[in-house]
């Protein structure tokens, strides 16, 4: 099973790639108005239960993939094909 998960800061936390990329965006004269940097993780899983999946993934953000004080993150699960 592959999973994404998408990390990022969360609102209201300093985030100065999303800064820098704002302000070089406005420099190259396109119209933004914020820009959060964030990362994405892609895993491929070899549990094949959706549920137990979530949960692992959940743990794996909470103890690695994402500082829960200052980042969200949200998860997608797909099937294999």
């Amino acid at each position: 099973m592959r999973a994404t998960v998408l990390v990022r800061p969360k609102p209201g936390i300093l985030d100065p790639q999303g800064e820098a990329v704002l302000g070089s965006l406005k420099q190259l004269g396109f119209a933004v108005d914020d820009a959060r940097v964030g990362r994405v993780v892609d895993l491929e899983l070899e549990n094949g239960d959706r549920e137990q999946a979530r949960a692992e993934l959940e743990r794996m953000c909470e103890q690695l993939l994402a500082n829960p004080l200052i980042e969200s993150y949200e998860i997608e699960l797909a099937e294999d094909e």
